[in-house]
């Protein structure tokens, strides 16, 4: 692996720690300009610009995307049972998995040079090398049903089981333990490094965004909004943790000290299901029955942009990969009734 490529691979997955340190400089204007100088200036486009790939397989339902350590997009595929890749190009390969019915759920990059998965339909979280060279970990309880995955600071992979209702630590040898939710049948769902080195996750069914600190210690904070059904959740540049709504259509921030703010979208029934930092100092998000694509300042300013196939359910996003010493100016994210790709422009390059 290059310099710089496991040098973006650190930053991305240990964003939060650099908050010790003080809030990254990244965009804050809608436009690349010298006071801007983070954004690639190639190519030129209009923020909001849409781009559709269309995958290979029919019915793959795409779902988790994420940057893999060698640049490229990497991305489950819950229908065809595979992992896939894209070029920022659009380029598709698709690497079929061992065990079949697996339904591959979510992916994230892993310090040890690989790409890490859970299979929601087999209790196991699986392992996918750069090259396609896939090994599958079982885990000790039948009926876990794991889901979210990250990278922690310590450098082991954490999960979620929405069925065991667990949170789960796997090293890179596959050594897995495993550490109870303490609200009953929360259903933890997403989970994402957070500030101070902290895993944080949410409770689909339990309403609550909990931490899990690398030695065990667990705390739960509960929302205001009953049955608002937090889903994804990521680190933004502000220094708090924002996350989706799913039930309730709304986007939500908390900070370090368990402080929720949340943001009603203009439709309750939008759905949405992923967020992510992008370029522009911005969060993003998708909304699976909106079908749009989302973006709110950390002001909380909401824009939304329409996905041009209809009913795609957008399900997953993430910021693109980057240029030589740049910040790409797209986001990517899944369509999975629309089983393709989409990439959205984040800045205004002239």
């Amino acid at each position: 692996m290059s310099v710089f490529t496991r040098s973006f691979l650190k930053k991305s997955l240990l964003a939060a720690s650099t908050l010790l340190l003080g809030t990254p400089a990244l965009a804050q204007e809608a436009a690349a300009s010298p006071a801007n100088p983070f954004v690639c200036r190639r190519p030129s486009g209009v923020a909001g610009t849409l781009t559709e790939f269309p995958l290979p397989t029919e019915e793959a339902n795409p779902t988790s995307i994420t940057v893999g350590p060698d640049l490229n997009l990497w991305f489950t595929q819950t229908g065809s049972g595979t992992i896939g890749r894209v070029t920022r190009d659009g380029v598709v390969t698709e690497f079929p998995l061992p065990t079949e019915y697996s339904i591959p759920q979510s992916i994230t990059p892993g310090f040890d040079g690989s790409l890490w998965f859970t299979q929601l339909g087999v209790d196991q979280v699986g392992r996918i090398t750069p090259k396609g060279v896939v090994t599958e970990f079982p885990l000790p309880n039948a009926g876990s049903a794991p889901y979210g995955i990250a990278a922690g600071l310590d450098g082991n992979l954490w999960f979620t089981q929405v069925a065991g209702n667990r949170i789960g630590r796997i090293t890179p040898a596959g050594v897995v333990t495993q550490f109870a939710v303490p609200t009953p049948e929360a259903q933890p769902t997403a989970i994402a490094l957070g500030a101070g080195g902290k895993l944080w996750f949410t409770e689909l069914r339990g309403n609550k965004v909990g931490t899990l600190a690398t030695d065990g210690t667990l705390t739960e904070y509960p929302l205001p909004t009953a049955n608002a059904g937090p889903s994804s959740i990521t680190l933004g540049w502000d220094g708090a943790m924002w996350f989706t709504e799913q039930f309730a259509g709304k986007i939500g921030r908390i900070t370090v000290d368990g402080a929720v703010t949340e943001y009603a979208l203009p439709d309750a029934s939008s759905a949405p299901v992923d967020i992510t930092f992008g370029p522009d100092g911005a969060l993003w998000f998708v909304e699976l029955r909106g079908n749009k694509v989302g973006r709110i300042t950390v002001g909380g300013a909401l824009t939304e942009y329409a996905v041009p196939t209809a009913s795609a359910q957008p399900a997953g996003i993430v910021f693109a990969p980057p240029g030589f010493l740049c910040l790409d100016a797209h986001l990517w994210f899944t369509e999975r009734a629309g089983n393709k790709l989409g990439r959205i422009r984040a800045v205004t390059v002239p």
